[in-house]
């Protein structure tokens, strides 16, 4: 007898559609065989099927089974195809009626005792189950609200193999798991730290408030102890809250990795990711023998932190230019080639040199001008030029980390010192995020016919129509041009960069102020980094 069951494959970031085929035949060996190019997970689900089975009281058919994945040209791989191969096989003996089985598509994992385990990529098998226009989709209990997050479809959770049968033999019914999304949480309120606890920084704080209103690359350049990590840890927490779309595109790629947390649903805070700079250019852009999303993906939508930059290996930071021009990374294999969205917003952070002094007034610099070169060589030029933003982030004097709180007054009669002296408080992710979102919400109804979202997506067309400059704009640009030697990539970016700093002002017009506020953050074409004699 033959049986048929739907079932998903991930391929990318977006499942397909895979028919679980079930054929029980009485002549022949009684072997079990899966073909249609299954990898060793697939391969090892035999055993785990015939324990599952006998274990919650049915009985394996002693029989020649044959289970066919189609189509056959695509690789299947994990244990989730183990719950719809085990209902092929007993609708292929009879024992679960075929009347529901074309409305819906069936994921899990079984363990020995038949219970159903959690599984990656429920969401964007969801998605699949709803474009395919099917009634709804079984899924295991714990992925129920991550596929859950998907409207129009019925998502019903798996939690014993012995439920399943009875459901589509009509004997139980289970009620679809529903997700209110009005009450995922997001927003500013889901980050813990702010931009307050770094005292000092203004100059490096307004960059990095351009860089969030613009979606600009930032590289911050500083000695050690300078609060670059800090500075960009609170990063995040001044973007824009994420879209929908922009959610669930995040979701996909976190729960076909395997890493969204299992009480949640839907992530709507933007990913932050920080690899170490002993990563390898696969996990930093993704690959494998089947490949798979790097750490360039996961942080998409969100931000990508590469602390010391220069430690990085050459060819890991030269792969990062894809991502960085396209929004979007693209694997080749001999088999089939495959394109992960990778759209961040890439900060990183460096010293001036090796030992991390050189601009430090108080310490002494110990590395010669050719360690230096040396140093900064390590990162190229064409990766420089995809860096929107170069700041330098100086050391923060001891009297601006111990002056912020006001000390107790001294008696009317006695002067009060110079140091007791109250401070304003620190620049704060309040202030920083609302000039963030005002300034996104220009960027938006502006480019509202557009499909871009910031002034960092525009291209170069785009930048001709919306980044005009007028003539004084055009001799301070083209004198800077001159001097520092910039490229053509250069000049755009300046041009972004100071269409965000005009959107900050909510001036529609680019003046000359803006260009030369642009130009400073070029930092690193302006060699300002020069050993001292």
């Amino acid at each position: 007898m033959l049986s048929k069951i739907f079932s998903a494959a991930i391929w990318g970031i977006d499942a397909h559609l895979i028919e679980v085929e079930v054929d029980l035949s009485p002549h022949g060996l009684p072997l079990l065989s899966v073909v249609g190019l299954p990898d060793l997970a697939v391969k090892e689900s035999k055993d785990r099927l015939r324990a599952a089975i006998r274990n919650t009281g049915f009985h394996f058919p002693v029989k020649k089974t044959t289970i066919n994945l189609a189509p056959a040209d695509l690789k299947k791989e994990g244990a989730h195809f183990d719950l719809p191969m085990a209902l092929g096989m007993l609708a292929a003996d009879g024992v679960v009626k075929p009347d529901l089985l074309q409305h819906y598509l069936v994921v899990g994992e079984l363990s020995l005792d038949g219970r159903v385990k959690e599984i990656r990529g429920a969401l964007p098998m969801a998605i699949l189950a709803k474009r395919l226009g099917m009634k709804g989709i079984l899924v295991p209990e714990k992925n129920g609200r991550e596929a859950a997050v998907v409207a129009g479809i019925e998502v019903l959770p798996i939690e014993t193999l012995p439920q399943l049968v009875a459901f589509f033999n009509e004997e139980q019914a289970i009620a679809p798991m529903q997700t209110a999304l009005e009450s995922l949480s997001g927003g500013a309120s889901s980050y813990d730290e702010d931009f307050s606890d770094v005292q000092g920084q203004v100059h490096a704080k307004r960059a990095l408030t351009i860089a969030a209103a613009g979606g600009h690359n930032i590289l911050m350049v500083g000695p050690p102890g300078s609060g670059k990590t800090m500075l960009a840890k609170r990063f995040a927490g001044i973007l824009p809250p994420m879209t929908f779309d922009e959610a669930i595109e995040t979701t996909k790629i976190h729960s076909i990795y395997g890493i969204l947390p299992s009480d949640c649903s839907l992530l709507t805070t933007r990913p932050y990711r920080s690899p170490h700079h002993t990563v390898s250019d696969a996990g930093l852009i993704g690959g494998g023998t089947t490949p798979r999303p790097g750490e360039v993906s996961l942080a998409h939508n969100g931000v990508l932190f590469l602390d010391e930059l220069p430690e990085f290996r050459r060819n890991v930071l030269e792969v990062l230019r894809q991502p960085l021009e396209d929004n979007q990374v693209t694997i080749v294999r001999a088999s089939a080639s495959l394109a992960y969205p990778a759209r961040f917003i890439l900060i990183a952070a460096m010293n001036p040199c090796p030992c991390g002094y050189l601009t430090e007034p108080t310490r002494r610099c110990v590395c010669s001008p050719m360690a230096i070169e040396r140093y900064r060589s390590r990162i190229s030029g064409p990766l420089l030029d995809r860096i929107d933003i170069h700041i330098e982030v100086p050391a923060v004097p001891f009297k601006e980390l111990t002056t912020e709180f006001q000390e107790t007054p001294a008696p009317a009669s006695t002067p009060a010192p110079e140091s007791a002296t109250p401070k304003s408080p620190p620049i704060g992710s309040d202030t920083m995020r609302k000039e963030v979102w005002g300034a996104r919400e220009i960027q938006l109804k502006r480019y509202e016919e557009c499909g871009i979202l910031c002034n960092a997506q525009l291209t170069p067309k785009q930048t001709k129509r919306f980044c005009k400059i007028d003539e004084a704009s055009r001799k301070m640009i083209e004198l800077a041009m001159e001097r520092l030697g910039l490229s053509a990539r250069a000049y755009s970016r300046i041009l972004k960069v100071a269409r965000t700093i005009a959107d900050l002002s909510h001036r529609e017009a680019i003046v000359s102020s803006d260009i030369a506020e642009a130009v400073q953050y070029r930092s690193l074409d302006r060699k300002l980094f020069v050993p001292a004699s």
